[in-house]
Order: C-alpha cells, then structure tokens, then sequence
C-alpha cells in the first residue's frame, strides 16, 4: 500500500475521476484497488453546507435515531443515528474535519454509484482493471476509538463468502464471512492518514479480489433489520420495551 502524493484541494465541481486519472497514470497497475477517502468525493459533488447548520444537517440526514446522550458538561448531545445511506453512524456522518472553514461535509449522496463511476472512468482511463473502495471513518460498539470502514465500493469483493468451505485442521466453517473492503479502508487509512493531505491510497497484490463492475458495493455490508440484534441503543430499548409493556396492561384493563 502507498498513498497518492500531490492531489490538489478538492472543490465543489472538480473532476474528482479525471484529477485521479491524472495522478494514477503510469502509477497504477492492473488489480490495483484505490482507497478513496469520501470526503474528496462530497467536496467534489458539492456535500457541503454552513457549519451553523450542522445540528439541521444532521437531523435531515437521519433516518432513524439509534441511541442519543446528551453531554455531562453541557456541551451538546451525541447522537448516533443510521442515515439515509443505510448507515449507522454519530452524527450521521456530517463531519467538519478537513472541511472549508465554516463548513460541514456530508456523505456523498449514494457512496456506491459514486465508487461505480469512479471506476468506469479509471478503467476506461488507464486501460486496466482498477477495484475502488470509499472510506470514512466509523466507531465501533464495545470498542474504544476509529476505524476507517468502506461506505461505497465498485469493481471488488466486499464479502467473501467461506461458509460451507473448511479451516486448517479441517473444521467445517459455519458463519465466517470476512469483511473484505472494511478490512481494505482500515488497512489503507494506515498510509493516507488524518491529516496529511493523503486522501488516495493504492493497495496492491490483491488483484484476485478485483471484478466486474455488476458486483454487489459496500451496502451489502450493511446487516438487513430482522438480523439485526443490536439495533437500538440500551435506554432506548428499555424505553421502548417499558412503554410497549404499559399498552399492553391498558389494553388488558
């Protein structure tokens, strides 16, 4: 893995795929998959609004509240939410870090349409089979700290499939389904980093996870809600669970 050296700042209406092109010519190789950080791909679609806005943001971006808290010092309250791209995220993703000064960056519109032309033109572009994977940052429940995750992908594996094959000792795998591009967005935030003004990463040497661009992208990583065991926060299923308990001894009445 490597960064991309010498990107420009991004703005509403740059030619996100064609500035990439540029840099990545004579740079990538065939089955190279390139880590976009998703931020460059909001400034470059326009996801930017007034960092007044950002609590209105963030409300017309939620879809579904999971769990808010409001802070011991009186300083706001942290909500996490799942938002309009089907993920669950604080604050739905709205974000001022590496943002123009007094302003916010929302997620892009539709992550994975974003990744699939992204590597239409790549390819195109190169003449090489390129994957492309966006990132962001995401915390984890029961886990202290971020990670980056893959919110959008094209032209890569994001689930490989292992259930029905065996271990090394010879053991029948039931359940085990690795995270493919979660795990590529972590391990290529190593190289890009938060604040050097690496948004690109190139990782090679995984060509066989490079496909065709009719796979599924990075929102099939997002678990449907009937199997989802975890879906509110712990004071709001209490809540939840409280008040359904109240209707039915009424209805009992």
């Amino acid at each position: 893995m490597f960064a991309l050296l010498g990107l420009p700042e991004f703005r509403p209406g740059d030619d996100l795929a064609g500035i990439l092109g540029d840099a990545l010519a004579g740079v990538a190789h065939d089955g190279d998959i390139i880590a976009v950080t998703s931020k460059i791909v909001s400034k470059a679609e326009g996801r930017i609004v007034a960092a007044a806005d950002r609590e209105d943001a963030i409300t017309a971006e939620t879809v579904r509240v999971v769990a808010e808290r409001a802070h011991a010092d009186g300083s706001g309250t942290t909500r996490i939410v799942e938002n309009r791209q089907g993920l669950v995220m604080a604050a739905a993703g709205v974000d001022a870090s590496n943002a123009p000064d007094g302003h916010v960056l929302l997620l892009p519109e539709d992550p994975d349409r974003s990744a699939r032309h992204l590597a239409e033109v790549l390819r195109d572009r190169l003449g090489i089979r390129v994957g492309v994977i966006l990132t962001d940052t995401l915390g984890r429940p029961w886990r202290e700290g971020q990670t980056d995750a893959a919110i959008g992908a094209a032209g890569v594996v994001v689930l490989q499939e292992l259930a029905g094959s065996v271990d090394g000792n010879g053991r029948p795998l039931a359940v085990t389904a690795p995270a493919i591009a979660d795990e590529l967005a972590a391990a290529a935030e190593l190289v890009k980093g938060k604040a050097g003004n690496r948004p690109v990463a190139v990782i090679r040497g995984l060509g066989h996870l490079v496909t065709g661009l009719d796979v599924p992208g990075a929102r099939a990583l997002i678990r449907p809600s009937e199997r989802d065991m975890f879906r509110w926060g712990s004071r709001e299923a209490y809540a939840d669970g409280y008040a359904a308990g109240l209707a039915a001894r009424d209805s009992q009445a």
